[in-house]
């Protein structure tokens, strides 16, 4: 029998987190769908949360009202979002934290995972031949997670609730449930098939095979028994107790390769932000091995002596300048970036550096097309499934965290008796050594695996700061079109002076250097501007959608926040207080 269905289930946390009177107005705070619609934002003025699902983004507004500052209601929302967005949201993955205080101080929380002691570069072969299967979808892909120690160690440093507190509403809502949303519904449908590998993935998210339909209320008691666990003794117990033990016994029953110590050895690196300029805009974002900074930075140097505004959004010209500035990030991302505690030879500040960028800006022609070779070197497959949100408090600290599985529910593995999916991050690795060429593998030694090293990223949680004072908080899942998502969202602000929902709302388009070609949203360009590409010499490719941008502004105006909230996927809300 199905559970039965209630409206109350959708966020049942709230009880224990606020009191009854509040508990009403919260309710009654979720906005319609309707509000993400067209270009105009959520506007509020003491704090907002923004996410990839609106529970999540109400859990984050609640610890607010609760006392909470930005970070509290962050940490809150990402643990809600291991319950309610299980395709990204975990505590069985990584990713980065960006926090800007009030006080104008930033640190960024590199909770990227780790591979095992016993990686080696050669790890995904079997007979001498690389074996996709290894790499991408087997216990072998499962990198050491640092989601929890990531958290807790931004919470340590910034948070004022307790760290129960603010764990609560994450455990009631795996405990009591929620309502399944129709996109949830269909997304567990689609993954069905691949969670059958794992019986306790298959018992957590179907009905006995079954898959779950919108309205059903999804609990999922062996979760909230892990993060009660991490609730009464912290990451450690994560890391070192019970929760240790269930995944090192999986790992011994698959076949993979991370151990007790492995675990007990993870560590998060509290890092000093990138930091570059744009306009005058001060910008900040997350340094290597999250890739996606440098190459934010290199790409709004290269086109801040040009004349952007004057180009016009969208326009052939445009999309020309960005896509030229994109190829050659990426092509120095592929060449030169890894983990910085690894590889010590990364030319960060020179790949950020205005001079740099000039001679970048000189090598692009006007009328035409540059190559891009195969030959040099070229970038891993990233999958798109990240998630990310934004918040903003009363006092003006800013949290862009964007963390991840790697693939749509990771590596599809439940822990059994843990509740949590693992993720396949190794997959970010490159497939081998000496393996570059043009179907995409890729043998380039920055990113090869390693003991202990962490697999590069295109996560690019950003702030951009104006006169001392936030403006824009954002980031976006999307794997290597998280950049130029992120510098395409920036743009829409800065040079053509977008609200935050016109600039969410606005078409985007992507390149990667490798494969050669700008791929474009569906219906998002005219066919006189695709023709002008393509006489330029591009190859122009359509896809469906790109990246899922969560976004803040701090309209310059009346010091109101606005909320952008990206329509590209469903469930999420911008919620303000």
């Amino acid at each position: 029998m199905r559970p039965a269905r209630s409206a109350l289930a959708i966020i049942p946390a709230a009880v224990s987190v606020l009191p009854a009177a509040l508990v009403t107005a919260a309710l009654a705070a979720v906005p319609p769908p309707s509000l993400c619609a067209g270009s105009v934002p959520t506007r509020t003025r003491l704090g907002m949360v923004v996410s990839q699902n609106g529970i999540a983004s109400q859990v984050g507004i609640e610890v607010m009202m609760n006392g909470g500052n930005a970070v509290d209601a962050a940490v809150a929302a990402a643990f809600a979002l291991a319950v309610v967005h299980p395709a990204a949201g975990n505590i069985g993955g990584g990713g980065f934290l960006l926090v800007r205080s009030a006080r104008g101080t930033a640190a960024v929380y590199d909770f990227r995972e780790a591979a095992p002691a016993a990686a080696t570069p050669k790890m995904f072969f079997v007979a001498g031949a690389y074996d996709p299967e290894r790499h991408h979808r087997s216990h072998l892909s499962v990198g050491v997670p640092g989601t929890v120690g990531g958290l807790q160690l931004a919470w340590r440093d910034c948070g004022q609730l307790p760290w129960k507190e603010v764990l609560q509403p994450a455990i009631g809502l795996a405990r009591d449930g929620f309502m399944v949303s129709e996109g949830l519904a269909r997304s567990l449908r689609a993954v069905l098939p691949q969670l059958k590998r794992s019986p306790a993935a298959l018992a957590q998210f179907t009905h006995n095979g079954e898959p779950y339909e919108m309205g059903d209320v999804l609990k999922q008691p062996d979760l909230a028994r892990t993060l009660e666990r991490i609730a009464d003794k912290g990451a450690r117990e994560f890391y070192g107790g019970e929760t240790a033990e269930l995944i090192v016994k999986e790992m011994r029953a698959g076949g993979g390769l991370i151990t007790l110590e492995d675990l007990r050895r993870y560590q998060v690196y509290r890092r000093p932000p990138l930091r570059g300029s744009y306009r005058g805009y001060e910008v900040l974002t997350a340094p290597p091995p999250s890739a996606g900074g440098v190459t934010l930075l290199q790409c709004l140097n290269v086109l801040e002596d040009l004349d952007v505004s004057a180009m016009g959004v969208g326009s052939a010209r445009y999309v020309h300048y960005v896509s030229e500035a994109l190829r050659r990030a990426f092509a120095d991302r592929a060449r030169y970036l890894g983990d910085p505690d690894q590889v010590k030879d990364m030319p960060v500040e020179r790949l950020i550096s205005k001079a740099y960028a000039a001679e970048l800006r000189q090598s692009i022609r006007d009328d035409r097309a540059s190559v891009s070779s195969p030959e040099r070197f070229d970038r891993p497959k990233e999958s798109a499934e990240t998630t990310h949100l934004s918040a903003v408090d009363a006092d003006r600290t800013a949290v862009s965290l964007t963390y991840t599985l790697e693939d749509s529910y990771g590596s599809k593995i439940v822990v059994p008796g843990a509740g949590f999916l693992l993720n396949n991050e190794m997959g970010d690795f490159n497939a081998g050594p000496g393996l570059t060429d043009v179907t995409g593998l890729v043998g380039t030694a920055p990113n090869l695996a390693g003991p202990g090293k962490r697999m590069l990223s295109s996560m690019t949680p950003t702030i951009v700061v104006k006169e001392g004072k936030p403006l824009l908080v954002l980031g976006s899942p999307g794997a290597q079109t998280i950049p130029s998502t992120v510098l395409l969202t920036l743009l829409n602000v800065v040079d053509f002076g977008m609200n935050a929902q016109e600039a969410v709302d606005q078409p985007r388009f992507f390149h990667r250097w490798l494969p050669d070609g700008i791929q474009v949203e569906r219906h998002g360009f005219s066919a006189d501007t695709v023709q002008a590409l393509v006489a330029r010499g591009h190859k122009v490719i359509e896809n469906e959608s790109q990246g899922v941008v969560e976004a803040i502004l701090v309209n310059a105006k009346d010091q109101m926040l606005e909320g952008g909230c990206d329509r590209r996927a469903p469930d999420g809300a911008a919620i303000g207080r």
